[in-house]
């Protein structure tokens, strides 16, 4: 167990006061509306197995021509009904402790516990934002195992170095893959991209840069589509050099959630022998979370831990695709 040390601290003789240095991650990710929680989600994941099933209705059949009316009182109708399947989810079931001795605050003045729990939820953001992104990463390998690449458009080549515009990020590219959505291709809401992808958008002179709620122009869209930008998205080294760039266009909802309830969710443990008596804090938080693509069954398999780690959201053996691509509100661009 790792807790805070004095050998993890400043001493008030070197340093005058503390400050803070917090990771620089992004969290737009989960304020982009690609991740849909919902109140039937929310029941699922309260509810007691880890595993169950998402009921939803099949479309009429499009393909089925009408029915021509005459005059005829012997020639009846014959009427078509509507027909169900479902998707199989799987909740995960997770933790995360902090821990600090006692004796770190009498000798620092402030108190290492306050700081971590000022961040605590900033903390599971950026985790949730990471399990998001390991399930796109599922979903693109299953796309490529089992679907012919239907939701895939890679431009890229193995000789990063020396790619050209066109294995760049470009309009061309971009365009092809959200037409992989063929007539809905205007479905898509946002496109999560890595930041050296983002760089390319910039140089291309694409990106609209539209004002937050406090007038700085921080957020991007790119042909309409809010631009995400996460240091996290796929990056695959090149066979012969570079690097090649996943990124993935989400219809908003495309990851449905709900959020459990653990029995204890928050938990602090106190235990007064360490540190020779000193004395010792623990926070404990757990969480329970129900993350699921649209259009996919989760395929238990064999799995390392009990709940699904992020490996296992990214194993393509996971997932299995049962909307038809129409309906499935994922596209991805693979480029230098």
């Amino acid at each position: 167990m790792a807790e805070v040390r004095l050998s993890d601290v400043v001493i008030p003789e070197v340093w005058d006061s503390y400050g803070e240095v917090n990771s620089p991650e992004l969290t737009a990710f989960l304020s982009s509306g690609v991740v849909a929680q919902s109140p039937t989600l929310n029941e699922h994941a309260q509810g007691p197995s880890k595993t169950g099933t998402i009921p939803y209705w099949l479309d009429l059949d499009q393909t089925s021509e009408e029915q021509y009316s005459n005059d005829d009182p012997s020639d009846s109708g014959t009427p078509l009904d509507i027909t169900a399947a479902d998707m199989s989810y799987r909740k995960a079931y997770v933790n995360k402790a902090w821990s600090s001795m006692d004796l770190v605050k009498e000798l620092i003045g402030p108190d290492p516990m306050d700081q971590i729990r000022k961040r605590v939820s900033t903390y599971w953001l950026r985790r949730l934002q990471r399990r998001i992104i390991a399930i796109a990463r599922g979903v693109l390998a299953e796309n490529i195992a089992t679907d012919s690449s239907d939701m895939v458009i890679d431009v890229s080549t193995q000789d990063g170095v020396n790619a050209t515009v066109n294995n760049r990020f470009n309009s061309d590219a971009y365009i092809n893959a959200i037409y992989t959505l063929g007539d809905r291709a205007n479905s898509f809401a946002a496109i999560a991209v890595h930041s050296m992808v983002q760089a390319q958008m910039v140089k291309n002179d694409d990106i609209e840069f539209v004002a937050d709620s406090e007038g700085k122009p921080t957020i991007q869209y790119y042909k309409g589509k809010l631009v995400i930008v996460d240091d996290s998205m796929p990056v695959i080294a090149g066979t012969t050099s570079g690097y090649r760039y996943v990124s993935v266009l989400f219809g908003t909802g495309a990851i449905g959630m709900g959020v459990g309830t653990p029995r204890v969710p928050v938990e602090v443990d106190r235990t007064a022998a360490t540190g020779n008596g000193a004395g010792q804090e623990t926070l404990w938080t757990r969480k329970t979370w129900l993350l699921h693509p649209v259009g996919h069954d989760w395929v238990e398999g064999s799995l390392a831990e009990f709940s699904p780690t992020h490996a296992d959201l990214a194993d393509a053996a996971h997932w299995d695709r049962v909307y038809e691509r129409k309906l499935t509100p994922f596209a991805f661009l693979i480029t230098n």
